[in-house]
C-alpha cells in the first residue's frame, strides 16, 4: 500500500508574512510629506543610540539611518540613491487627482516634475560648505529639465 507523501513545507505564508514587513520602507507619498513638512526636524534629529550612527546620518529621500558620515557621502553616489530621487521628481498621486481623472473634480492635470536635490543632514552642512566642495557638489545635487 502506498501512501501519498505530506507536504507541509509549501505555502509556509506565517514565516513570509514575518519577514514581509522587516524591511519595508516608506512609501514616496510618505517620503514626499516628509520633504514638505517634517525635513528640518528629521535632518537635525536628537542622539538616539537605538537608531544607527545614533540617527545622526539620515537620508531623507531614502529613509535610511546610516553609521557615520563615509558610508552616507558614499549612499549619494549610489544607483539605490539616484533611483529614489528619480522617483520622487514626480508629485505622489493623490485622491484628488484620482478624482480629475474619473471626471469628478474638473479637468485632469498630469503630474508636474519637480527639481529635486539631495538634502544633507545638519551634521554634515556644518562641517562641509558643499560649494567649496566641487565633488560632494556633483554628487548632491540633481538637476532635472522642466
Amino acid at each position: 500500500m502506498t501512501y501519498k507523501r505530506k507536504k507541509y513545507h509549501r505555502g509556509e505564508t506565517h514565516i513570509r508574512k514575518k519577514y514581509k514587513g522587516k524591511r519595508r520602507t516608506k512609501d514616496l507619498d510618505e517620503i514626499d510629506n516628509d520633504l514638505k513638512n517634517n525635513s528640518e526636524i528629521l535632518l537635525a534629529q536628537k542622539i538616539d543610540v537605538e537608531k544607527a550612527g545614533n540617527a545622526q546620518y539620515y537620508c531623507i529621500h531614502c529613509a535610511r539611518y546610516f553609521i557615520d558620515e563615509h558610508s552616507l557621502t558614499h549612499h549619494y553616489r549610489t544607483k539605490v540613491h539616484k533611483r529614489r530621487l528619480k522617483a520622487l521628481e514626480l508629485e505622489p498621486y493623490t485622491i484628488e487627482e484620482s478624482e480629475r481623472a474619473a471626471g469628478l473634480g474638473g479637468n485632469y492635470k498630469a503630474p508636474v516634475k519637480r527639481k529635486i536635490e539631495t538634502i544633507l543632514p545638519k551634521v554634515m552642512s556644518d562641517k562641509i560648505d558643499v560649494d567649496q566642495e566641487p565633488d560632494l557638489k556633483k554628487h548632491c545635487t540633481v538637476t532635472v529639465g522642466e
